[in-house]
């Protein structure tokens, strides 16, 4: 049996190669003499810049930047090949995980770092610049991101718009000149992770403010300011809320594909998860494996929208081929995602590793354990019907 391995990360727990890792290892408990090919993935969040460096060869640069909520931290963008293209992923230097979940503060997180990194990057003279969304601490729009790059957003006094999402609510002023100038002969692809608008039930505070800190009065205050920061952004002559995907990272998406998805410089969103599976050739081996194995922490309704799983399974239906889907937690949401059962998207099966009830200190601690100890009942069951 040939077996494709082809995870995301398990978020703020283990990376895709760990969990590649040890569903690989579950399996050969039982079946050694099975092939598998471990492909961890991405969809723009964690792991996207390691996983586009290993596919199609490069280097990781580190650099010193500005975390979410100002404490200096290390983060890597990429080179691929011949430099000609260069990876930054928000969530590197402006990631949720970079914040420990006591301190975390939806409405003082801020991007600049994430600018700071594109910066480092630039200085390398890339003709390509991918910016991969997802798992940031943010809802700033990426105000914070394009100042590092030299933009001004000022408030009515004329000074600078404060770190975070909760100043949105006093821009007046909006200059991206010299984010223009910088970005002059760049080809920009946003690769995102969600389909998510900005605003709305279904936007950037709405759905991702309270995994970042966002008490209930938080969200309406964060939705108020992206409103705001929306109809400033329009009176300037820029759409930053109507695409699909411009809530994601906390509206970045928007910003930068309504501000420079025209002309040059040109940027265009583009699915994370899509841009990761060309790139390390996913299609070219399903067309001889047996089964598929991919997963990430949560199954649930948020993972249709443009996450690793959902386009694993869409692309291995076509090819015919049985998906199984491991994670730390399936939710019930998992049948009916967006009026349409995941399993007629090409799911076969989905299965939590967790053995019984477990604090979420205890599930972390002992997530590759379980992971390995379910690939290797999966193992077991296939091989036995076989």
């Amino acid at each position: 049996m040939k077996v494709l391995i082809a995870p995301d990360s398990f978020k703020e727990c283990l990376s895709a190669p760990e969990v590649a890792r040890a569903i690989a290892e579950g399996w050969r408990r039982v079946a050694p003499q099975d092939v598998l090919v471990e492909m961890p993935l991405a969809d723009g969040g964690e792991g996207t810049t390691v996983a586009l460096v290993n596919a199609a060869g490069g280097t990781l640069h580190p650099c010193t930047v500005t975390g979410p909520l100002g404490a200096v931290v290390t983060a890597y963008f990429g080179l691929l090949a011949d430099g000609s293209t260069a990876v930054v992923e928000v969530a590197e230097a402006s990631g949720l995980h970079l914040v420990a979940p006591d301190q975390r503060d939806a409405l003082r997180a801020s991007s600049f770092g994430t600018g700071e990194l594109i910066l480092a990057a630039l200085q390398h003279q890339p003709r390509r610049l991918i910016i991969g969304l997802g798992g940031s601490a943010t809802t700033d729009a990426g105000v914070g991101l394009l100042q590092a790059l030299g933009a001004r957003f000022k408030d009515a006094l004329g000074k600078a718009l404060s770190p975070g999402g909760g100043a949105l609510i006093n821009l007046v002023h909006i200059d991206i000149a010299a984010v223009v100038a910088r970005l002059s002969g760049v080809e920009v692809l946003v690769a995102t992770d969600v389909t998510n608008v900005l605003l709305g039930p279904r936007g950037a505070a709405a759905v991702f403010a309270p995994q970042k800190g966002a008490s209930a009065d938080q969200v309406l205050a964060l939705e108020s300011g992206l409103q705001h920061y929306a109809a400033c952004a329009r009176a300037h002559g820029y759409d930053v809320d109507s695409v699909p995907g411009s809530g994601a990272a906390g509206g970045i998406g928007g910003t930068l594909f309504g501000m420079f998805g025209a002309g040059k410089p040109g940027a265009q969103i583009v699915s994370g998860v899509e841009l990761v599976m060309r790139t390390v050739g996913l299609e070219q081996q399903l067309r001889d494996v047996d089964i598929v194995i991919t997963g990430e922490g949560s199954l649930d309704a948020q993972s249709a929208a443009g996450k690793v799983p959902a386009g694993v399974c869409a692309l291995a239906q076509r090819h015919g081929v049985p998906v199984i889907a491991l994670a730390g937690v399936v939710g019930e949401s998992v049948q009916t995602l967006h009026g349409q059962a995941l399993h007629e998207r090409g799911l076969t099966a989905a299965f939590s590793i967790a053995p019984g009830p477990l604090s979420r200190a205890e599930a972390l601690a002992s997530a590759a354990q379980n992971l390995a100890r379910t690939a290797e009942q999966i193992a077991r069951l296939l091989h036995a019907m076989r």
